[in-house]
């Protein structure tokens, strides 16, 4: 055909909705294996020039004859479980990638791998065909991991301000626009004192949160009160735990003679952290304070108050994470890319909502 096809001609062609189309070429929502097939095939035959999508039958067989390494390492510094959302990520991206032929094995850095910069003493080159870290926020670590001439993917990565930027692709979440979406609506409803809990060069998505946190401020001409901004942890804790932190959070708490209206947290667990010394300080939930999280945890649901927060597409995430590592690992030589993932603000009983 001479002339641009569009998503609306393959559905016209096969008397399905433009949306179903658009669907099987992005390998998304719900649509029968069939269904997808034949509107894939459409889609090639008719030269759609946009058609990003591999097919899932060829594909095998074209990345083995380049490359028959088919082992993909996931790097990271602590045990993932069901609370955090590379859990679910991680299942929708141990699927697709098992479509092209390829495994995932799992490999825990320690601190000493981090402090000597060494490889973790489980992960072998030999059939390595990609790695994706997860929870890698140690620059000088990801940078040496970047050099490796290995298709490498950062899911999140440490703050590189002012450093050489690391060698690889990265996927984050949309971290900003929600929180500036959601300081817009507190001015529109007369609240002016926000502060923001969390180390803010803690990862990227930190760092972008508390910036969004401050573009917010300051596009709503809102003043920015340095006090509210609890951004520091101990002095030597790289990773506090739960009663550090708390500790953190009500000694600076008790210095504030004025509150702020709303605390924005870098996430759930920052904000899970500042509800319950809330509570033990007998600051009422939502009527004295209003609290939001990010990544949407279970947690977030089950507590009382339900915590307003910001939702993380997990399993868009998988299937973007498997699009970007294996597009590197079939064309190395490309420039590096970042991907932000679409996230939605979720307004519960934290916020009064």
């Amino acid at each position: 055909m001479s002339q641009r096809v569009t998503l609306q001609d393959i559905a016209d062609e096969l008397g399905v909705s433009r949306n179903t189309v658009s669907k099987a070429i992005n390998n998304t929502g719900l649509l029968s294996e069939s269904t997808k097939k034949k509107v894939l095939a459409k889609t090639v035959e008719m030269g759609y020039k946009q058609f990003s999508y591999v097919d899932f039958d060829n594909v095998n067989k074209q990345l083995q004859a380049k490359n028959d390494k088919t082992e993909i390492a996931l790097l990271t510094t602590w045990f993932l479980n069901g609370s955090h959302f590379s859990a679910p990520m991680l299942d929708k991206f141990q699927l697709e990638i098992s479509k092209f032929g390829y495994s995932m094995s799992m490999h825990i850095i320690r601190d000493e791998d981090i402090k000597n910069l060494t490889l973790p003493a489980s992960l072998h080159n030999d059939r390595l065909a990609g790695i994706m870290c997860i929870e890698v926020f140690d620059y000088d670590y990801a940078s040496m991991l970047s050099k490796l001439d290995i298709p490498i993917l950062f899911v999140d990565t440490p703050v590189d301000i002012g450093k050489e930027p690391l060698r690889g692709d990265k996927l984050l979440m949309e971290n900003s626009s929600p929180i500036i979406s959601f300081i817009s609506d507190l001015k529109q409803n007369g609240i002016s004192r926000i502060g923001f809990i969390g180390e803010y060069m803690h990862c990227q998505s930190f760092f972008e949160r508390y910036m969004a946190y401050r573009t917010g401020m300051n596009i709503h001409q809102l003043e920015i009160n340095e006090s509210w901004c609890l951004t520091k942890n101990k002095p030597g804790i790289l990773h506090p735990d739960k009663k550090d932190y708390k500790s953190y959070i009500q000694e600076e708490l008790e210095k504030l003679s004025v509150l702020p209206q709303v605390f924005i947290c870098a996430n759930d667990f920052v904000a899970l952290d500042l509800l319950n010394v809330l509570n033990k300080m007998q600051i009422k939930i939502p009527e004295d304070i209003k609290i939001l999280g990010f990544d949407d945890a279970p947690e977030a649901r089950i507590i009382s108050p339900k915590l307003s927060t910001v939702h993380i597409h997990s399993q868009i995430l998988g299937f973007s994470a498997t699009q970007l590592l294996l597009s590197r690992i079939n064309e190395p030589d490309m420039n590096f890319r970042t991907m932000h993932c679409e996230t939605n603000l979720v307004l519960r009983a934290s916020t009064g909502d």
